[in-house]
């Protein structure tokens, strides 16, 4: 008997089963099935949205309220662009600024930077692209590719939380917002406790459009609070 899944309005459809063809590793071959019967594939597709994760933040800025109107907004680790996508849509007028090491093909509404955070002048270069002025909010989805093995992929995301941190401690402006990925226990403590002195709000979040096997989660910190002695071109 086929078996089905529901659909983003309810409805169901039918699983599509993928046959292992020769050349294809049978991991490849369950990854292109769990795409071709992931309902939030499907929706994306519909939409026009470059990723399924493009739902993640929808559904983050429908609990939290992240996304307002005239916003600027940093997107690190943009790429394909799911998030810089919705960005632009709920924030009409904002200013977005997309960046990613992988080139990315424009976003309406948006501005988008091949550029490595751990360049010497990415501040300056990502200042630039804002204006000349600080960022209401940061937003990170970077993940590094995992390796199975759990503590090293833990270690791996934390360093990159880390460093994304590091960024939107400088680019914030004042009552500002963080939005970062980490893994479930994974969460780096000194982080954790940067974050909870910066900012009147921490949260963890895990978005239904986030898989259920999936160990990833965010933190979403509200309400910065810059330092005297960090100014935003430090």
């Amino acid at each position: 008997m086929a078996r089905g899944s529901k659909r983003g309005d309810g409805s169901r459809m039918m699983a599509t089963r993928v046959k292992t063809a020769r050349g294809r590793a049978n991991g490849s071959t369950r990854w292109l099935q769990r795409q071709l019967n992931d309902p939030y594939v499907v929706k994306a597709n519909a939409a026009g949205y470059r990723s399924r994760a493009a739902f993640k933040l929808i559904e983050l800025d429908d609990r939290f309220q992240i996304l307002k109107p005239n916003s600027r907004i940093v997107d690190l680790g943009a790429a394909p662009g799911g998030w810089t996508q919705v960005a632009a849509e709920r924030t009409r007028s904002g200013r977005i600024v997309g960046i990613d090491i992988l080139s990315m093909d424009p976003i309406d509404g948006s501005e988008v930077l091949k550029l490595d955070i751990f360049a010497e002048d990415a501040i300056r270069q990502i200042t630039d692209a804002l204006g000349g002025t600080e960022a209401d909010i940061v937003l990170s989805d970077m993940a590094p590719s995992t390796t199975g093995h759990k503590r090293t992929d833990q270690l791996r995301i934390a360093a990159i939380a880390e460093a994304a941190y590091d960024v939107a401690h400088r680019l914030l402006a004042p009552g500002g917002t963080f939005v970062v990925k980490v893994f479930q226990g994974g969460a780096p403590p000194e982080l954790l406790e940067n974050l909870k002195q910066d900012f009147a709000t921490v949260r963890h979040a895990k978005p239904p459009a986030s898989r259920s096997d999936s160990a990833e989660m965010y933190l979403v910190a509200t309400g910065f609070r810059r330092p005297q002695s960090a100014p935003l071109d430090s």
